[in-house]
């Protein structure tokens, strides 16, 4: 089993990381009858595709040797209704590194065939921006 999640009540749980321990609190979000004070499950899940993009450029990074440090990405999800789901997200990865284009290249492809991305729905709107400064 890779997590438990408890229903807290008032639209919010508890999940937890079953080997790790650690914790994370989502709410439903403001505009579908929560609270909005953590974060919410698509958020979760737009998030995670920036982070699972990022993991995985960084192990590339350091199979070439690459420092890839202070690297950051900017995540913003947008809903759509009927059904109510995330319709687009978009990712703005900042990468205050100096490489060559052929090296940015690499990393460029391993962020977009990340483990999340191949896993969402193709029909999901996703708008990622490599922002080389």
């Amino acid at each position: 089993m890779t997590s438990k999640v408890y229903y807290k009540g008032n639209l919010r749980t508890n999940c937890i990381h079953l080997k790790s321990g650690s914790e994370i609190i989502t709410d439903a979000p403001v505009d579908n009858s929560g609270k909005g004070e953590a974060f919410s499950p698509t958020d979760i899940v737009a998030t995670a595709l920036a982070s699972c993009m990022i993991t995985v450029m960084g192990i590339k990074a350091d199979q070439l040797g690459i420092s890839f440090t202070d690297v950051s990405a900017n995540v913003e999800k947008i809903m759509s209704t009927n059904p109510r789901r995330i319709s687009k997200i978009s990712i703005a990865i900042d990468l205050p590194i100096k490489l060559s284009e052929k090296d940015k290249l690499i990393l460029e492809k391993v962020g977009n065939t990340c483990p999340v991305h191949n896993s969402l729905d193709p029909k999901l709107i996703r708008e990622i921006k490599y922002n080389w400064i």
